[in-house]
């Protein structure tokens, strides 16, 4: 692909694909274009995960049959020159910083702005500020294009979850008339995206807490006898638990399958509940891992933050920081004025009491990105001109808030809106046999729900499992 679409003829750059080939060939109806979110999860790797002998794989046999799945890794993720900033020293380094869950971003500022030095300075050193600066999502959307042509579809389905409801929109913003058919789920509100990355930044963070919220209450409402943690005041215990282990952590040994092991403190404890109190099937898994906490054993806690930890928008964190932090520096007008970044971290620390240490100063590798995109697309994602775009929004959502379905929405020329109950994020393949059957519906027919439709999920349970609860 051209490294910049300004210059058609300049330098050019690989980018990796993989397709999933039709598994019904009589019946195909075209090519399924995928993005999984991140930024950063590489589609290529979603696509070697699907087992058509499997229904419990990313898409249905209905839409493997007729369907060729194609996993495009955009520039700069996975095998597409994924970005890189940091040393494996370096990286070892920030997993084992010992961070303060009181501090806004874990850190004193200087330390954070030290840091920030360090990761921007090493992008420079492994890639070319051109090719930072090419990382937009408007040039994802345009390689998308290419490679439609390439393929040979006069137009492409196409479903995207977290990051991928930018990708989506944008590609239907520009190329409206190659559109098939749409869905996103777990929508971005690209509004935010495009203009305000704190504000953003500050809806993830109150999102973080209402759903780590959600899980109290449950535990509260089920009472001692399900959920025994707290004893039936489980935030009171949790803030105890936390404060305990902050101040004498966990030694977690490695446990093969299991964890790494390493140290277990307060600032850890907090980022495993994050990422358990985000996954309504782990809500049992994280109350047995703070019963074992309290017990003196991390082994648990350890393994959510090991195996479950995502960062925005989807994706292992440790994994994806690097190209998840350059596709949001080459698309965000990231404020430069540090005071922005305090005053928006100071707001977040007052209001989320628990879980706002991880959202504090997160946009300030971007304030100091040093590879500015001066060329980005800043119009609204309408979509307009493109077929009606299913839109798929949870009602309790840990990194994309049900609101952000609704702007999505409201921004587009031509959304339907549907609603899935309960906890956790992105809905389709996760959530049972309505949103399922929705989805399907419309990537194959063009079948869309009603505007407002409600899919309602089992509810959530917080009993700890192996036991009867006592």
């Amino acid at each position: 692909m051209p490294l910049e679409y300004t210059e058609p003829d300049g330098k050019r750059i690989p980018l990796a694909v993989k397709r999933h080939r039709a598994t019904d060939p009589a019946q195909r109806i075209g090519s399924l274009f995928i993005n999984p979110g991140g930024p950063g999860v590489p589609a290529t790797d979603t696509i070697e995960s699907i087992d058509p002998s499997s229904d419990a794989g990313p898409y249905s046999p209905a839409l493997l049959a007729r369907f060729d799945i194609i996993g495009m890794d955009p520039r700069g993720v996975g095998d597409s020159g994924a970005v890189r900033c940091l040393t494996d020293e370096q990286r070892a380094d920030v997993a084992a910083a010992d961070l303060d869950p009181t501090v806004p971003g874990g850190k004193p500022l200087p330390a954070l702005l030290a840091d920030a030095t360090t990761f921007t300075g090493g992008c420079l050193a492994h890639q070319s500020p051109e090719f930072l600066a090419s990382l937009s999502t408007d040039n994802v959307a345009r390689d998308m294009d290419q490679l439609r042509a390439a393929l040979g579809e006069e137009q492409i389905t196409y479903y995207g979850a977290s990051y991928g409801t930018v990708v989506g929109p944008m590609y239907a913003t520009l190329f409206p008339d190659r559109v098939r058919q749409m869905v996103i789920d777990a929508p971005v509100d690209t509004n935010l995206w495009q203009t305000d990355p704190l504000k953003l930044l500050d809806d993830v963070s109150r999102s973080n807490e209402q759903t780590l919220d959600a899980w109290f209450e449950t535990c509260r409402t089920e009472g001692p006898q399900v959920c025994p943690f707290g004893n039936g005041d489980p935030e009171a215990a949790f803030d105890a638990l936390i404060t305990q282990l902050e101040a004498q952590p966990l030694q977690v040994p490695p446990v093969e399958g299991l964890t790494p092991g390493g140290t277990l403190d307060g600032a850890v404890a907090l980022e495993a509940v994050r990422a358990g109190a985000g996954v309504q099937q782990l809500w049992p898994t994280l109350t047995a891992g703070l019963l074992a906490a309290q017990q003196g054993d991390g082994r648990l806690l350890h393994f959510l933050v090991s195996n479950v930890t995502v960062a925005p928008f989807g994706g292992p964190y440790a994994i994806l920081q690097e190209p998840h932090t350059a596709v949001r520096c080459a698309d965000w007008p990231t404020p430069t004025d540090i005071a922005a970044h305090t005053a928006a971290a100071t707001e977040i620390a007052e209001r989320d009491k628990r879980l706002a240490s991880r959202a504090g100063y997160s946009a300030l590798n971007c304030a100091l990105w040093p590879a500015p995109n001066e060329d980005r697309f800043t119009g609204p994602l309408t979509g307009a001109g493109a077929p009606p775009i299913l839109v798929v929004g949870g009602r309790v959502d840990n990194v994309s808030p049900y609101h952000w379905a609704e702007a999505m929405v409201e921004t587009m020329d031509n959304g339907v809106l549907l609603t899935r109950e309960g906890v956790g994020h992105t809905s389709y393949r996760r959530s049972g046999p309505c949103i399922d059957a929705a989805v399907d519906a419309t990537l194959i027919n063009g079948d869309l729900p009603a505007d407002g439709t409600v899919c309602d999920v089992s509810p959530g349970t917080t009993k700890p499992p192996g036991t009867n609860g006592k």
